[in-house]
């Protein structure tokens, strides 16, 4: 089964949002759907931003699970930008954008 990733850029917190509850939220919606491989932090050009790898069985169902991801996010902060890639042996494809 392939592997996949959600990437979601935060910005600002909504009211009462706590900053270390975004990534065991985002993985736990994700864990609803599928099975989560792994999730972390990145800063990317100085914006944090939330990995959450999981597997899938394909393009239009690992695209549920990232707007699903997204949906959930966005009620804790703004999500600036959200995008699904795919492994393809040794890089990450992009699949599209949530």
């Amino acid at each position: 089964m392939p592997s996949y990733r959600v990437l979601l850029a935060v910005g600002s917190l909504r009211p009462g949002a706590r900053p270390d509850s975004l990534l065991p939220t985002a993985a736990a919606s994700a864990a609803e759907h599928t099975t989560v491989e792994a999730n972390d932090i990145m800063m990317v050009r100085g914006e944090p931003q939330l990995v959450v790898r999981f597997t899938g069985a394909d393009d239009p169902f690992a695209l549920g699970v990232g707007a699903a991801v997204e949906s959930t996010i966005a009620q804790l902060a703004d999500v600036r930008s959200a995008r699904v890639t795919r492994r393809d042996g040794g890089a990450w494809t992009l699949v599209g954008a949530v």
